[in-house]
């Protein structure tokens, strides 16, 4: 998508929901000019009752500028939200658990949440994705066509996550559901009405919180080999999550897990039918290549569009001074669109490389801890794809999600050929 440069940078205004309603090539002109033209720039934020209207914020656009605020947590720190708008401490955390929290607090969350992830549970978690991946192109195979998004992409991080929790199949469609409501809440396919999004989010994210708590009580006195019971009984310095804690990170984990991996898979699938060569060219050395192809996958879709982090202290960044608890948001979408950085950016290059993206966040402690995972699971799926479904073809425009945080894709039609494998 090349960007179209139909606003001029005193016509951008990336706090209001009319400017994330602009066709992407728009918005991707909007970014280009404002990296150009004022890298660092200042904006109103959107008045969403019953929420109180903030103080805008600043808008970082060069990649150069979002790897010294991700690098410098001590003067850019997520404590006070990562969302643009205010949200009280108790709502931050609940629905952002270790994300909005500074060290050492973040620091012991994370150590603790480590244990769960031991070398023999990730070559556990692998192998899940290889035979997950592998049903799922099963259920479809014979049918010729299907919504890739639900069909397929959304299909195997929610079953990975779920399964890795140890979370019942029984429940899987219940957190897919809740986790659309969370990070699609300002879409109207999933809360219609604008007067419901707070009291729904509470419940989607307090349902998914009772879920883990629930299956955590039965885990300390059952412990199994899944990632819950290696929570609930991994002891840091004599600390361990408590019941709280535990539900808050499995928000985080079914939200951040389950939307930008299955974003990353159908944003990767759409890009590489839009450029059939570079389809080709990774297809006749699918392994060689996978490695660099799945950076830029991540790079093109960058699935989290920003996260936001508030200043300590007054800094100058940009040519901008920013004053002592001025809000400053990171915008990915933009850094990993930087001419000064990658070479031809608006084309996707299965072999770019370097490609020093953020699709995952910048340097620092708050780099995505699934990232290994995420990789893993975008390989795999591409590999079966490429192996079982070779000449499946994107049938329709993607129906994206309305969301300024998400680059999300709600459906996407396509077809293959029944046997072509």
């Amino acid at each position: 998508m090349q960007p179209r440069h139909a606003l001029s940078v005193d016509e951008i205004a990336l706090g209001q929901p009319e400017f994330w309603d602009h066709p992407g090539d728009v918005r991707e002109g909007a970014f280009a000019t404002l990296r150009a033209e004022r890298p660092v720039s200042f904006h109103e934020e959107f008045e969403f009752p019953p929420l109180p209207k903030g103080a805008g914020f600043w808008a970082l656009t060069r990649h150069a500028d979002i790897l010294e605020a991700s690098r410098t947590p001590e003067v850019f720190c997520s404590g006070q939200g990562t969302q643009i708008g205010d949200q009280p401490p108790m709502f931050n955390e609940f629905f952002g658990s270790m994300i909005n929290m500074d060290d050492p607090r973040h620091a012991r969350l994370r150590r603790i949440v480590s244990r769960g992830f031991t070398p023999r549970m990730i070559q556990q978690y692998e192998r899940d994705v290889e035979s997950a991946a592998a049903s799922i192109v099963d259920a479809v195979i014979e049918k010729g066509e299907c919504d890739f998004v639900t069909d397929i992409a959304a299909t195997l991080p929610l079953k990975i996550i779920c399964d890795m929790m140890g979370i019942p199949e029984s429940d899987h469609a219940f957190v897919f559901e809740s986790t659309n409501v969370i990070l699609g809440a300002g879409d109207p396919e999933y809360i219609s009405d604008p007067q419901l999004i707070i009291p729904k989010l509470l419940q989607a994210g307090a349902e998914l919180a009772n879920c883990a708590k629930e299956l955590g009580r039965h885990r300390v006195k059952n412990p199994t080999d899944d990632l819950t019971s290696s929570l609930v009984n991994a002891e840091v310095e004599g600390e361990q999550l408590d019941e709280n804690e535990l539900g808050s990170f499995f928000v985080l984990l079914a939200v951040a897990g389950n939307e930008t991996t299955r974003n990353a898979i159908s944003h990767g699938m759409k890009a590489l039918c839009d450029f059939p060569e570079q389809r080709a060219r990774w297809a006749a050395d699918f392994e060689a290549l996978a490695p660099t192809a799945v950076e830029e996958i991540v790079r093109w879709a960058t699935p989290v569009v920003h996260f936001r982090r508030t200043a300590t202290r007054d800094v100058e960044l940009g040519g901008e001074t920013i004053r002592e608890g001025d809000k400053v948001v990171l915008f990915y979408n933009s850094g990993n669109r930087d001419e000064s950085v990658f070479d031809a950016p608006f084309a996707f290059d299965v072999g770019r490389t370097p490609n020093e993206h953020v699709g995952f966040g910048g340097p620092g402690p708050h780099f995505c801890m699934g990232a290994h995972l995420a990789r893993r699971e975008i390989t795999i799926m591409m590999r079966e794809l490429f192996r079982r479904l070779p000449d499946l073809q994107v049938t329709g425009e993607p129906e994206m999600l309305r969301s300024a945080f998400i680059h999300g894709i709600k459906h996407m039609p396509c077809e293959w050929t029944v046997g072509a494998s």
